[in-house]
């Protein structure tokens, strides 16, 4: 935490710790802080994952082990704990062992450089999109190390279709994160969100100034990618159990097959996290420029919020196919997101005035949703005149009707 880390680098050397020591003290107890954020939050994800989906399907959910149900999940973990590790006898045993940490460790990286309040931040890196854009690689490289290294085939073939599905979805996410970049003209997380305030008059800063409403259409293609980016429903195609049976990890157990649940639940708040730095003002609220702690509860307010619409739409829709799946992120979001670039340089280019330019740039992000909305539209209206029937009678062909009808 950098401001805090200063400050307590300072206390440390006015108590006669030499400098270098005092720093080192200072960044260790930051580092410590920010590893033990990762096991403990995934903790209640899990159990708002549990809730939310429990009453979406009309189930109470855990409700037995502590009050609501909070205890289920380190039940849970303790049991893992105990559970025997089970190797598969030909698996490349580094590639195995490693894969598992790999995943869990470039998840928890991106917290350092997450701004969760004023001067609440790891460290504001001048190229802090950048950073969190590199991360990515890991995971991908993670799952794709379990499944070549299990000497399996189901796991080989999901391993293939990691590097499909996230490599594919990942090119529209990052040039969607862009877009506030562009607006800020800086990669720092904090520069990002501190231009994201609204100030009515001086002094009093409302916080809501936020970039999803001139960058609509961006936020909208950086969420559905993030879904894919952190494989949820609809794209949760990695571990088809009718394909595919349990995924890239089928061959692990214990605790290492919970490193890789561990990485996904806390993979989708982080992408979640990331949404709501770029296009939700992050820890931008009422005063919260005045009182830092309020900088923090709005933050994980929203944070928490976009994760229970995540799992919202995660119990509503159906899974998709990888086709439809590899279409629409080439054919569609792609195209979308490098017109929508374009026209967001071009505009902040023209010498027509601040105001105008933000025009510009809103009226193109409201015609890729539109663009969106159609395709999507077009699809389900497609989707409607299926039957489920695997294949056809001659004599039917033709004579479908809407399901409705």
């Amino acid at each position: 935490m950098e401001q805090w880390s200063e400050s307590l680098s300072g206390l440390l050397s006015h108590l006669g710790l030499p400098e270098e020591a005092a720093v080192v003290i200072a960044l260790s107890v930051g580092a410590i802080v920010l590893a033990s954020i990762g096991p403990v939050l995934a903790l209640v994800l899990i159990w708002i994952t549990r809730k939310a989906i429990s009453r979406m399907q009309d189930r109470i959910g855990p409700n037995r082990i502590g009050p609501y149900g909070l205890f289920q999940t380190v039940a849970d973990a303790l049991k893992l704990l105990s559970k025997e590790d089970i190797r598969p006898a030909n698996a490349d045993m580094i590639a195995y062992t490693l894969a598992p940490l790999l995943a869990v460790f470039g998840v928890i990286l991106a917290l350092a450089v997450m701004p969760f309040a004023p001067g609440l931040i790891g460290v504001d890196l001048n190229i802090g999109v950048l950073y969190l854009v590199a991360l990515g690689s890991i995971g991908i490289m993670s799952a794709l190390m379990a499944g070549w290294a299990s000497n399996n085939k189901y796991a080989l073939l999901a391993g293939f279709r990691v590097v499909a599905q996230l490599l594919s979805y990942e090119i529209p996410m990052v040039l969607a994160m862009f877009a506030p970049v562009l607006l800020v003209g800086s990669m720092r997380m904090g520069a990002i969100t501190e231009a994201q305030g609204l100030e009515l008059f001086p002094g009093f800063n409302l916080g809501v100034g936020w970039f999803l409403f001139l960058l609509p259409g961006a936020a909208l293609i950086y969420f559905i990618s993030a879904l894919a980016e952190g494989e949820q429903t609809p794209f949760d195609l990695l571990e088809a159990e009718s394909e595919l049976i349990a995924g890239f990890h089928i061959e692990y157990s214990g605790m290492k097959f919970a490193m890789f649940f561990l990485a996904q639940f806390l993979n989708t708040f982080f992408l979640g996290a990331i949404f709501v730095i770029l296009f939700m003002g992050g820890w931008q609220g009422p005063f919260a420029d005045r009182f830092p702690i309020l900088g923090l509860f709005y933050f994980l307010l929203k944070g928490f919020g976009l994760y229970v619409v995540t799992q919202w739409i995660k119990g509503t829709f159906p899974r998709v196919r990888v086709d439809q799946m590899m279409s629409f992120a080439w054919k569609v979001l792609v195209p979308l997101v490098l017109a929508l670039i374009l026209v967001q340089m071009l505009a902040l280019k023209l010498p027509i005035g601040a105001t105008m330019q933000y025009l510009l740039v809103l009226i193109g992000n409201l015609a890729v949703i539109g663009v969106v909305l159609q395709v999507l539209g077009r699809h389900l209206r497609s989707e409607q005149i299926r039957t489920k029937r695997a294949f056809e009678p001659k004599t039917l062909i033709g004579s479908m009707q809407p399901a409705g009808d």
